[in-house]
Parts: structure tokens; C-alpha cells; sequence
């Protein structure tokens, strides 16, 4: 997804040059999607209608479908947060603002005395001619990005967002050339970035789960996007100890940080099987790994030295979930033995 911002002073055409940027940008055949932000109160539905009045009756959020759906909420909300959401509504290809000029985004402007450090491009928009439109356009394309905490690109030496978003408006670095992202995540209507290892590790544990249920009692045949909220919050704690992980015997290196998600991602897990009150070790093997697919292979859990019982559907989400975040790490061999050691401190 790649967004462009179209900002100036009042009655300098920004909206009749952001409806001219949709439609080429539509002609082209992307997706687009667009916001408008005012300092005045807007208003979705009409004074009287049955969505206003749901409205006055005080719900804080309306939803009206029919041809089409609108939501209504009570309330302003964050740019990045809007992001996200229409990450999840829809695949999008760009996302063109009207307004929001204090936002990091690329911005073509309007008028000079909105110009800043993110303005890529100055434009009169009543004087623009079709061929302007499309050099615009082809602007766009180029010097749009995604969600700024949502860019990585550490093979180009780059793992800040800011900076990298920077590089792509200067033309110094193409969004192509980023990290392909796989997962986003947002907490408390806060986007938080992920690089590409944790993108990946999330999507694969999130895979290893969803392989154990039997989706077609849910009727869902070919799995496009996965959404997953947790609304109750909970306590976030460091990983303090040791953790080992051995592949076919021989031990893995990884780093720190790398360990801690891997320690974490374990103890979450066997702590949801309620095992013990107070786990301080856990010892996981997977054997008989035939072609990297774990679905007749052997586990055990042990927590605290005791052997662990648990079904054979909790078995499977084990095999999945885990074999899924070894293989998050890119590991060249073909893995026939894992095991996993987790100690607390």
C-alpha cells in the first residue's frame, strides 16, 4: 500500500486535484482508497435519517449498509489508525489524503507556505493540464510508501522508518527494494513495526495453529487474509534465563533477541495448557520429522522434569506451531530432530 498526501491552504484546489490523482490513479487499474480530513464536523448521514437517529440515541458507533456501507464513529481518529483499518478492509494499492499536513507522508502541495521536509512535488492544481495529471501520477507511484513504522530494509542498511521513508520521497530508494512484510500489528490503536523476522516468525506460528482446525466446518476453503484481535489486554514480560534449541542434534545458533522471541513464543504456549503453577523449565522434542511436515511425527513436553499429558488435538497445535517457528528462522537443513529447552531464571 502506498500513500500520498494532497495538502495547501484553503480554495487552492486541493480537493478537485485529489479527485483528478483517484481517477488516474483508478484508469491505471489500482485499488484506491482516500480520506478526507476537515477542522470542521462532518457528517455521514442526513439530519432525521434512521442512521442519525441511532446517532442522537447515542451510539458512539454507526454502521449504514445497503449499496453501500459507511461507519460513523463519535470521535477523531488518528491517521496511522485509519491506516490500519483499511489494511484490513480492503487491498488497497494507495491511499490519497486530502489534508493532514502535520502526518510524515509524501505530500504534493498546493500552496508554497505548506512546504516541508516530506514535500515531493508543488502543484497548481488549476492549472494542471492531463499530461501534468499523469507526470503527477507517475510521482506517485514512485515516491508513495506504506505506513512509515511499517518499513524495514536492512539488506540497504536501513531499519529505521523515518529514514527510510526519507530515502523513498528523496528517490534515493525504491519500495521495491524494502523488506516484504508478511504481518502488521497494531496495539491499543498503536501501529508497532515489524521487521521481516518477526513478520515472518508471527505469520508462521499463526499458520502452524490455523493448519490443526478444520476450516471447512467454518466454510472457509482458500485462506487469503488472517485477521486476529486479542481485545483483553495482559501483562508483557522479558524472557529471563536460558533457552537451547538443537536441530538434528546440533545446537542453533541464534542471537539474543532472536532467543527471547523463540523463549517467549514457548512459554506462552505451554502456559495456556496450564500445566503447573510456577513453570522454571520446559523441555520440548519433536522427532521423526519425514520431508520438513510434522503431521505423523513424535513430541514431548516436560515442564519443571515432569512428563506432560496432553491430547492429540493440543498435540498437533504443538507440532505445528513450533516446527512453524524453527522454520521462521531460515534454516537451510532439512529438520528431522528438534528439540527445545526453556529455563527460567
Amino acid at each position: 500500500m502506498k500513500i500520498v498526501s494532497i495538502v495547501g491552504r484553503k480554495n487552492t484546489g486541493k480537493t478537485s486535484l485529489t479527485v483528478k490523482v483517484i481517477e488516474e490513479l483508478t484508469r491505471r487499474g489500482y485499488n484506491v482508497a482516500s480520506i478526507k480530513h476537515s477542522h470542521h464536523t462532518m457528517e455521514m448521514d442526513k439530519e432525521n435519517t434512521d442512521t442519525w437517529k441511532h446517532k442522537q440515541a447515542g451510539s458512539n458507533v454507526v454502521v449504514g449498509v445497503g449499496s453501500t456501507t459507511f461507519f460513523n464513529v463519535r470521535r477523531e481518529m488518528d491517521l496511522n489508525r485509519l491506516l490500519f483499518l483499511i489494511k484490513h478492509m480492503d487491498d488497497v494499492d494507495f491511499v490519497i489524503i486530502e489534508g493532514f499536513k502535520k502526518y510524515n507522508y509524501p505530500k504534493i502541495i498546493t500552496s508554497p507556505d505548506v512546504r516541508d521536509e516530506y514535500t515531493i512535488k508543488e502543484v497548481d492544481s488549476f492549472a494542471i493540464d492531463e499530461k501534468g495529471v499523469e507526470e503527477l501520477v507517475d510521482l506517485i507511484e514512485e515516491r508513495g510508501h506504506d505506513i512509515v513504522d511499517t518499513l524495514f530494509a536492512n539488506n540497504c542498511g536501513f531499519n529505521n522508518g523515518e529514514a527510510i521513508a526519507a530515502e523513498i520521497r528523496q528517490g534515493n530508494l525504491k519500495v521495491d527494494d524494502l523488506d516484504n512484510i508478511h504481518s502488521y500489528l497494531s496495539i491499543d490503536d498503536n501501529v508497532v513495526g515489524l521487521n521481516r523476522f518477526v513478520s515472518d516468525y508471527l505469520r508462521q506460528t499463526v499458520l502452524g495453529v490455523i493448519s490443526t482446525l478444520n476450516l471447512d466446518d467454518y466454510n472457509v476453503n482458500d485462506v487469503k487474509k488472517i485477521e486476529l484481535l486479542i481485545p483483553d489486554g495482559a501483562e508483557i514480560g522479558k524472557s529471563e534465563g536460558k533457552t537451547t534449541i538443537l536441530i538434528n542434534d546440533k545446537p542453533l545458533e541464534i542471537n539474543h533477541f532472536t532467543t527471547n522471541i523463540v523463549a517467549n513464543s514457548i512459554k506462552a504456549m505451554v502456559n495456556s495448557l496450564k500445566t503447573e503453577d510456577n513453570v522454571k523449565t520446559i523441555d520440548i522434542e519433536i522427532s521423526d520429522i519425514k520431508n520438513n511436515e510434522v503431521i505423523d511425527s513424535e513430541i514431548t513436553l516436560k515442564t519443571n522434569g515432569h512428563p506432560v499429558e496432553i491430547n492429540e488435538f493440543t498435540r498437533g497445535i504443538l507440532k505445528e506451531t513450533i516446527f512453524a517457528t524453527v522454520s521462521s528462522l531460515k534454516i537451510d537443513d532439512e529438520i528431522n530432530n528438534l528439540k527445545i529447552s526453556v529455563e527460567e531464571r
